[in-house]
């Protein structure tokens, strides 16, 4: 086996070491610098470097969590490669509790690989790709849905790539969204540079829920065993898995009238063909729009603020084929079924 190297960020890592810092990326109106804080486990044994990004979406916390007890869960005496943990990478959007970058509502998740004499956005996504990403081997990028919305936990991946669709599949997540992200992404900059990534959609926006935590901390071991990162470990067999192609059943439902909303399907998000999913009602419940199930799915993503206006989307639906509808009935009637995001 070749020994471990150091990893170089501008400083460097030594094997065996673990190291918690922030790196200047962007400079405020008063000339401060604006720092993300950054984690790096440099295992003593060599490996792959695996790298785990969290708000891009200054908002989307959840992941903020994973990368939290991430950071701090693995000794570097056991890991065979390097951890680089970004906790925070869009640090404006996250003071503000807002999504996009402040006053320019940039987006940092559509700007990569950034330039250095560019727009705020690309300049800091430029220091983050260059000094940390592509370096790296494969990428984990946590995000959660936007706001007013809740987001079943989730994988999005290039299932078409082989080497996306291992690390995709070693993530354990019932559920994988198949298809190429937007450009400027960093899934897909990432990816088109040889460095896999998948994006981890977990819960909501503006807040920590735990059980979607953990499933996450589960997947981020379970692809570290995958990898050889650490050795003897098992890889998570979800119980059943289902890839939804980007041509395949899945569509957003959307509201034909202006009203109140109120979801029906109950705590599991699973809805058969005609099925009432939601209901949109005036304030004198004297018009009432039944939003049925267009084919049998899994509801993904939902609306959370209850009110709507003709256009807005009230949740996200993907088809199941045969098989997989047999394995979530079998999960329900045994009392396993766990894609309960919602509570």
């Amino acid at each position: 086996m070749s020994q471990a190297e150091p990893f170089r960020y501008g400083d460097e890592v030594d094997p065996g070491e673990t190291r918690h810092l922030r790196y200047e990326i962007s400079e405020t109106y008063l000339g401060d610098p604006v720092e993300i804080p950054v984690t790096i486990v440099n295992g003593a044994h060599d490996g792959p470097t695996v790298i785990m990004t969290a708000a891009l979406h200054g908002d989307e916390l959840n992941g903020v969590k994973v990368l939290q007890e991430v950071a701090t869960g693995y000794d570097p005496a056991e890991i065979h490669g390097t951890l680089v943990c970004l906790h925070v990478c869009n640090v404006p959007g996250y003071l503000a509790q807002q999504r996009y970058i402040p006053i320019y509502d940039l987006d940092l998740n559509r700007s990569f690989p950034g330039k250095e004499r560019a727009n705020t956005a690309e300049r800091m996504a430029n220091v983050i790709y260059n000094r940390f990403v592509k370096q790296c081997d494969i990428g984990l990028d946590f995000h959660t849905s936007t706001r007013n919305r809740t987001t079943m936990y989730h994988v999005r991946a290039d299932m078409a790539n082989g080497q996306v669709a291992r690390l995709a599949r070693s993530f354990g997540a019932n559920v994988i969204l198949s298809g190429e992200a937007d450009a400027g992404s960093l899934r897909t900059v990432a990816t088109n540079a040889g460095v896999p990534t998948i994006t981890i959609e977990m819960g909501r926006a503006h807040r920590f829920q735990p059980a979607l935590i953990e499933r996450a901390l589960d997947g981020v071991e379970s692809v570290l065993a995958e990898y050889g990162v650490l050795p003897g470990n098992p890889v998570i067999w979800p119980g059943w898995t289902r890839v939804i192609d980007s041509e395949g059943d899945k569509t957003w439902l959307r509201a034909d009238t202006g009203g109140l909303v109120e979801m029906q399907y109950g705590q599991i998000p699973l809805v058969h063909e005609g099925e009432t999913v939601c209901t949109v009602s005036d304030h004198f419940k004297e018009n009432e729009q039944r939003v049925t199930a267009p084919f049998t799915g899994l509801v993904v993503g939902v609306l959370q603020n209850p009110v709507a206006a003709p256009g807005h989307p009230l949740c996200h639906l993907v088809g199941v084929d045969d098989a997989t509808l047999s394995e979530i009935e079998r999960e329900i009637e045994n009392g396993e079924f766990t894609e309960r995001p919602w509570a």
